[in-house]
């Protein structure tokens, strides 16, 4: 089976890459950030917001792969400064809840479009 490209309208991405693709049982979600509009504007307020509306923007890129959080098996966080930790910590439990997926979160030297914040994650595809 071919693998199945997936872009959701009102978010936001480069046209270098599709929101996510779907290959056998498995979502791949492209990393995003919080933009909260086709333009590319990142979401004011730093890493709680830029956190809340990368999550919210990811919730619909599953919902047009008809999966929701509960399919997501590992997320990836990409975070400029690890003291910012435990602010976007919270803000991900906030809308994950407490029993999330498997994670990594890892330092990096700078994102895209001046975000402070990058997530992707995979997904079991529900039957």
């Amino acid at each position: 089976m071919k693998p199945e490209r997936i872009n959701v309208d009102g978010v936001g991405r480069l046209p270098v890459f599709s929101h996510a693709v779907i290959a056998g049982d498995h979502i791949y979600v492209s990393g995003m950030i919080g933009v909260q509009d086709n333009e590319l504007h990142l979401v004011p307020g730093g890493i709680r917001a830029e956190t809340t509306q990368t999550l919210r923007n990811i919730e619909q890129i599953l919902r047009g792969c008809h999966a929701t959080f509960s399919d997501v098996v590992k997320v990836n966080v990409y975070l400029t400064d690890m003291a910012k930790f435990p602010e976007m910590n919270e803000a991900y439990l906030e809308v994950l809840g407490q029993d999330p997926p498997a994670r990594i979160t890892v330092g990096v030297a700078a994102l895209v479009l001046g975000a402070l914040v990058e997530i992707d994650c995979v997904a079991f595809r529900p039957q």
